[in-house]
């Protein structure tokens, strides 16, 4: 697939003035200004984040009133009732939270909604099980900023619920004995950009300041705060490089049981990376919520031993494998669909459905098929008596606004800019794809159905050597607003490159007598311009390859094409 290549611009003043502060090479500077680091103490506080620089969580709105109704419940033995979503985010906020107040009170339980009995949040299934069991005090996590009804009822029946959540409020806010969200219009908190998770631990760390336990208690949690950061796909800046940061060393360290089960049935290697979170850790945590009950993946993670956790991961592991099992045949099925049908690879949007596709793995599969056929797609398949679904966008366009646009033909929809969830009669599933694809069609650019490759910064193979790739590993970790460094290198030419395993391209190149290997996935299509003879252009970030016990730099290449002469 063709890609637009975009090379970041600079404000080469201030590059020039961190190169004096840092005596760094210019390219860092580049990057690093690129990401808002344009002083010595700024390139300190990125470089060397500390805990003692997070805000004080008593900026959140709200926070008294939490800690206070917490201290009430402890000290009158109400039972606590610790409730959150089905996802990463949701699971591991729980987990992290019942381990804290379980150091505090033994009346406490969990609740994890199930994805397709209860639907997404805080349900009536929910507070029916707290009002059963005695429960007077829920705390709800990354979910119930928006359940306002469900908060009016659980009121009705005298259940007091905290909220910790962190998306995007309407302008009514729940009833809640409190609710604390940073990105509500009247929170001063500082930095808004929490996963669900984190707000749980702000409210832990001013619970620990209360009862006059060492700041370092709350520390011991950061690994699973650090997981739900990287699988929320929330920017790695503020408060969340720091908490993802030390997070990572507590992985490392001296992690939950559950995260050190998961990374051994995942074969992660030590030391962990954000990588390793988002790519090997996350699938199988959402695995449980996407195939069968997210309840053991909190299980899981409040399990008292290594033995306890390894049992619970092997579920978590099975779960994924039948996931990838799912996503790869449905995947597979869908292509051939949109290929069988030759009107569809000229449309402007993908709209695939069958009836018997797994509930639990059709966001992915639309997510996958971007990947093949880049325009803005929903998959579809049959919910009991109606067709249910996901749907992703292409960067830049807005797919919440499209659906919207087809509100006539669905039953219900809800989500945001990139990604959205959908219900409608099977009788309107025709209609619903020539709407949609109208509608798309009118409302999106030629740009946006060409995949944007962004670069850095364009960079010579005699500058890569392990002193410059060892300050790319100190910007770690990596994720939204602080990605992975990508390069461009111009003027390459082919010192003995190959196809390997029919289908990724192992790259030897030289740069002005400067020779570098690399590897390219999935661009073996790319080997004309190879053979070609005339040089090229290649867009890559810097890895580290390790060959028996020997440590040596290559490039990960993403994209190459002639240079321009």
């Amino acid at each position: 697939m063709e890609k637009r290549w975009h090379i970041a611009p600079a404000d080469e003043a201030a590059v020039q003035t961190l190169r004096d502060a840092l005596k760094i090479h210019p390219v860092l500077c580049r990057i690093l200004t690129q990401r808002g680091i344009t002083t010595f103490t700024n390139a300190k506080e990125f470089f060397r984040p500390q805990l003692e620089a997070l805000h004080s969580p008593w900026l959140m709105k709200d926070m008294d009133h939490a800690v206070n109704r917490l201290l009430k419940a402890f000290s009158a033995g109400e039972k606590i009732l610790v409730f959150g979503d089905y996802d990463v985010d949701g699971t591991t906020a729980v987990a992290v939270m019942y381990r804290f107040l379980s150091t505090q009170t033994q009346q406490l339980d969990f609740y994890i909604p199930h994805r397709y009995k209860e639907g997404y949040g805080i349900s009536k299934a929910g507070i029916d099980f707290a009002k059963e069991n005695g429960f007077t005090l829920v705390v709800a996590l990354d979910c119930g900023i928006k359940s306002i009804d469900l908060i009016d009822y659980a009121n009705t029946l005298e259940i007091d619920f905290i909220i910790c959540d962190h998306h995007l409020p309407d302008e009514k806010i729940p009833a809640a004995v409190a609710v604390l969200n940073p990105k509500q219009k009247d929170c001063p908190y500082p930095y808004k950009e929490l996963c669900g998770c984190g707000v749980g631990f702000k409210l832990i760390t001013a619970l620990v300041e209360k009862l006059g336990l060492p700041q370092s208690f709350s520390y011991q949690y950061l690994d699973l705060v650090a997981t739900a950061i990287a699988a929320d796909i929330v920017p790695i800046t503020g408060e969340n490089r720091i908490l993802a940061f030390h997070g990572l060393e507590v992985a490392n360290k001296e992690p939950n049981p559950g995260i050190k089960a998961l990374a051994f049935l995942s074969g992660a290697k030590l030391p962990l990376h954000i990588h390793n979170l988002v790519f090997m850790i996350a699938p199988r945590v959402n695995a449980a919520g996407r195939m069968d009950d997210a309840r053991k993946a909190v299980q899981l993670f409040v399990a008292g031993t290594y033995e306890e956790a390894l049992a619970y991961a092997e579920l978590l592991h099975s779960d994924n494998s039948d996931r990838k099992e799912a996503d790869a045949a449905i995947t597979e099925e869908a292509l051939e669909m949109i290929a069988q049908n030759a009107s569809w690879t000229s449309r402007k949007s993908t709209v695939v459905y069958q009836p018997h596709w797994h509930k639990g793995v059709v966001g992915i599969v639309a997510s996958r098929l971007i990947e093949r056929h880049y325009r803005p797609t929903v998959v579809l398949t049959e919910s009991g008596a109606y067709a249910a679904g996901s749907a992703r966008s292409v960067p830049g366009f807005n797919l919440y606004e499209a659906i919207h646009a087809c509100r006539e033909y669905l039953i219900a929809y809800g989500g945001h800019f990139a990604a959205a969830g959908l219900t409608l009669s099977k009788d309107n599933i025709e209609a619903f794809r020539e709407k949609f694809e109208a509608i798309v069609s009118i409302t999106i650019s030629d740009d946006q159905l060409i995949p944007e490759l962004l670069i850095d910064a364009a960079i010579k193979f005699k500058d890569i050597s392990p002193a410059f790739y060892n300050i790319i590993k100190q910007m770690e970790p990596f994720g939204p607003e602080n990605m992975t460094p990508v390069f461009i290198a111009r003027n390459v030419k082919d010192a003995g490159s190959k196809v390997v395993k029919e289908k990724h391209l192992r790259f030897v190149v030289q740069q002005d007598g400067v020779p570098l290997t690399g590897i390219g996935f999935n661009l073996a299509d790319k080997l004309p311009i190879i053979e070609s003879g005339h040089p090229f252009d290649l867009v890559f970030k810097i890895d580290e390859n390790e060959w028996q016990g020997q440590k040596s730099l290559q490039l990960r290449v993403e994209d190459i094409r002639l240079a321009e002469v």
